[in-house]
């Protein structure tokens, strides 16, 4: 037998002394590619299927208190969701990356910077091991530490269908998305669809360690 292809067990069968290899992470961007590695050059048509996510709904700027407040209780859980998977599921994974949900109740003021204005759900998808016993019982454990982030409590499960979507990769500073939504928008209405639902985007650069030229933002849209 190949020893790269050997299970786990085999070595604790053959040499129980033998530590027991880590079991394997699942990485969502690489195993559902069709969604997270879409192409920067063309408008690609997909279907999402059913998620649920760990989602926080708010309003205002993306450099504003409430919303740097919903990111620091947003995290610490899905982190902890993470190491309880692991432990009582015996399931890892690489947790997903952010999402967010972006709307307003007056369309112009994306068009005029009223970032104020702005609405948002920002969101990391889960796994199906994953359940709402699960984010209670770990929204409990991280609202007991001492320094408990300020927004637990806006924390929620939600499954989210979005189905029929159009999506671009966008290169550069979020500041330059508009001639690339606008596209989006355009390549959708050529199909003779029309736009449902909210713009979406994910982010695959951490923007602590990279500079704006380098973000990777993927900008999706339901269609129907």
């Amino acid at each position: 037998m190949d020893s790269k292809k050997r299970p786990e067990f085999f070595y604790s069968l053959v040499n129980p002394t033998r530590t027991v290899i880590e079991m394997e992470k699942i990485d969502y961007k690489k195993t559902l590619k069709h969604l997270y590695k879409p192409s920067s050059k063309k408008i690609e048509f997909i279907d999402v299927p059913r998620f649920n996510y760990l989602t926080i709904t708010g309003k205002g700027r993306p450099e504003g208190e409430e919303y740097q407040q919903a990111l620091q209780s947003l995290y610490p859980v899905a982190y902890k969701i993470k190491f309880w998977i692991k432990e009582k599921k015996q399931f890892d994974y690489v947790v997903p990356p952010l999402e967010g949900l972006w709307w307003a109740d007056d369309l112009s003021d994306f068009i005029k910077g009223n970032r104020d204005e702005w609405r948002w759900t920002m969101m990391i998808m889960q796994p199906e091991p994953v359940t709402q016993e699960v984010v209670d019982l770990v929204r409990n454990v991280v609202a007991s530490k001492k320094d408990a982030p300020d927004a637990l409590d806006k924390v929620e499960f939600q499954t989210i269908n979005e189905g029929a979507c159009a999506q671009i990769l966008h290169l550069g500073p979020f500041s330059e998305e508009g001639p690339v939504i606008q596209r989006l928008h355009e390549a959708i209405e050529n199909e003779g669809k029309s736009l449902t639902g909210k713009h979406h985007e994910i982010y695959l650069s951490d923007i602590r360690r990279v500079p704006p030229q380098k973000y990777r933002t993927i900008l999706r849209q339901p269609m129907g």
